[in-house]
C-alpha cells in the first residue's frame, strides 16, 4: 500500500521511495509533488520564475510532433544549457524497449495518447527497467482524475496535459529539481552598450540605485570592466577588494567570500567593484564569469551586471544567460547597426525570454546630426523602454561628485525615468509597446538593405 501525504496547500507528496519510478537519493520529506493539472498555457508563466535546470540527462519519447518540437525548443533554451536532452518518438513502448538493455537517465519524459487503463499498463512495464534515482514525467491527452490517482500510486513525478509549450515544459522540469523551500534565486540583469561611450554604465548604476530604493530589497552591481570600470568612482567607493578576487579564484568563491568582497553603498545597495589596473591581462572564461554570477544570484535578489563594450565568448555568454538584458545606444547610424545585430542575435537564442530593453541615451545632443528616436526604434522593430535627452551638466556633475542623479537632485526629471525602467526590467511594470510581429519599414530601410542587415 502506498502512503500519500497532503500538505496544507493541497499538493500531493509521494512518499514511497521503493517504487521503480521514484527511488530518490534525497530524504522522503523532499519528494516531489505530482501536478494535478496540465501546464499547457505559458501566457501566465513568468520566464524569470523558471530556474535553470542542473546538469542532468533527459530523454523524451513523444507521440505527437508538436510535443517533440516543444521539447526540442526547450532543449535549446539557456535554462537547459547544462542539461543533456535527447528527443525521440514512440511513446512509452519505445522507452520500454530502449531501456531493456540500457541504463535509464536522470529523467524520462513519455507522451501517451492512450486511455487510462493502457497508460497504466504501459507504465508498469516501463517501471521494471527504471534505475534508482530516475524520475518519470508523463505527458497525456486526458484530464482524468482517476488517471492522476493511478499515477500517484506509481510515484510518477509529474503529469502534464498536452499541448505543451517550451516555457511550460521547462517550468515543470525546473520544479522537479528545485525545492520549494530553497532560497529564491535572484534575478540577473545585464547592461550592455551598443557602442563604447554611450552611457551604459551610468544607466546601470542609476537604475540599480533606483531599484534598491523602490523595492527595499538587496541589489548588487557587478562591474566586469576590470581595466576601466567606473562603478567605484560613480558611487564614491574605493574598495580594497572587488570582483577580480572572485574571478581569479572561482573555485574558492562562496557566500562568505562574497560578503567580504561586496562594498556597501546604502542599506540595500552594494557593489562588486573593478580593480582598474593595467599591470595584468584580464582574460576571462565564460565558465568563470557564470560561476561568480550564480553564487551572487543565490544570495542577492537583484544582480545588475555592468558589461564593457567588447565582444568575446564571456560577454556573449553573460548576455545569453541573463534573465533580462538592457541595451543602451545613442541615436546614430553605427549604434543603430550594432543594436539591430545585438537584438537579432539575442532574439534568436532567447526566444523564450522577453526581448532586450532599449535605452536611447544622449538624445538631442547639440550640433550633432542624429537619427530621430522614432526612426531608430523602427529600424530595430522595438519601442524604447527609456529615452534620455543629453544633459552634460547634470550627468557630468553627478559623475564628478560620485553621486547618482537622485542624490544630486531628487526632483530631477530623470529620476522618474530611472524608476520606471527599474520596474520594467524587474517585471513589476509592463512596457507600453512590445515588439510587433510584422517588420516595420522605415525611411532607413534602404540603408539596412545596403548594409545587409534586413531579415
Amino acid at each position: 500500500m502506498f502512503k500519500i501525504n497532503c500538505n496544507i496547500q493541497g499538493k500531493i507528496i509521494l512518499s514511497d521511495p521503493t517504487h521503480p519510478f521514484n527511488k530518490p537519493n534525497i530524504p522522503n520529506s523532499q519528494s516531489k509533488a505530482l501536478a494535478l493539472s496540465g501546464i499547457n498555457d505559458s501566457a501566465n508563466i513568468d520566464p524569470i520564475s523558471v530556474k535553470p535546470i542542473p546538469r542532468i540527462s533527459i530523454r523524451a519519447f513523444c507521440e505527437d510532433d508538436k510535443t517533440a518540437n516543444a521539447i526540442q525548443m526547450s532543449a535549446e533554451d539557456r535554462r537547459l544549457s547544462k542539461a543533456h536532452v535527447n528527443v525521440g518518438m514512440g511513446g512509452i513502448k519505445a522507452a520500454t524497449e530502449y531501456y531493456k538493455d540500457s541504463p535509464t537517465p536522470n529523467l524520462i519524459v513519455v507522451e501517451s495518447t492512450l486511455d487510462r487503463t493502457n497508460i497504466v499498463l504501459e507504465l508498469d512495464k516501463l517501471s521494471e527497467y527504471c534505475d534508482v534515482g530516475t524520475k518519470v514525467v508523463v505527458i497525456g491527452h486526458t484530464n482524468d482524475v482517476q488517471l492522476y490517482r493511478e499515477l500517484l500510486k506509481r510515484s510518477v513525478s509529474e503529469y502534464i496535459i498536452a499541448p505543451i509549450s517550451p516555457l511550460s515544459f521547462m517550468e515543470s522540469i525546473s520544479n522537479l529539481y528545485h525545492e520549494q523551500s530553497n532560497k529564491p534565486v535572484g534575478q540577473v540583469i545585464t547592461f550592455y552598450g551598443a557602442k563604447g561611450g554611450v552611457g551604459s554604465s551610468t544607466i546601470c548604476h542609476n537604475v540599480g540605485w533606483s531599484l534598491s530604493k523602490q523595492v527595499e530589497s538587496s541589489v548588487s552591481i557587478a562591474d566586469f570592466d576590470l581595466a576601466f570600470g567606473t562603478t567605484g568612482l560613480n558611487f564614491n567607493q574605493d574598495p580594497i577588494q572587488g570582483i577580480a578576487e572572485a574571478l581569479q579564484t572561482p573555485e574558492r568563491f562562496d557566500d562568505q567570500l562574497l560578503d567580504r568582497l561586496l562594498a556597501k553603498c546604502t542599506d540595500n545597495l552594494s557593489i562588486l567593484a573593478a580593480p582598474v589596473i593595467l599591470d595584468r591581462n584580464h582574460d576571462l572564461s565564460p565558465d568563470t564569469c557564470e560561476t561568480v554570477i550564480e553564487i551572487a544570484r543565490q544570495n542577492i535578489p537583484y544582480v545588475l551586471v555592468d558589461v564593457p563594450h567588447q565582444w568575446n565568448s564571456w560577454t556573449k555568454n553573460l548576455l545569453l544567460k541573463s534573465d533580462e538584458v538592457v541595451i543602451t545606444a545613442t541615436p546614430d547610424l553605427a549604434n543603430l547597426r550594432n543594436s539591430k545585430n545585438i537584438f537579432d542575435m539575442l532574439k534568436q537564442t532567447r526566444n523564450n525570454d522577453r526581448p532586450p530593453h532599449l535605452v536611447l541615451n544622449k538624445v538631442n545632443t547639440p550640433k550633432r546630426p542624429e537619427i530621430s528616436a522614432s526612426e531608430f526604434c523602427k529600424g530595430i522593430n522595438i519601442t524604447a523602454a527609456m529615452t534620455l535627452e543629453f544633459d552634460g551638466e547634470t550627468f557630468g556633475t553627478a559623475a564628478n561628485n560620485g553621486q547618482m542623479i537622485e542624490e544630486l537632485n531628487h526632483k530631477s526629471k530623470y529620476v522618474n525615468s530611472f524608476h520606471e525602467l527599474a520596474m520594467i526590467i524587474t517585471n513589476r511594470k509592463t512596457t507600453k509597446n512590445t515588439t510587433t510581429s510584422k517588420q516595420i519599414k522605415s525611411v532607413l530601410f534602404p540603408i539596412f538593405q545596403s548594409l545587409k542587415l534586413t531579415r
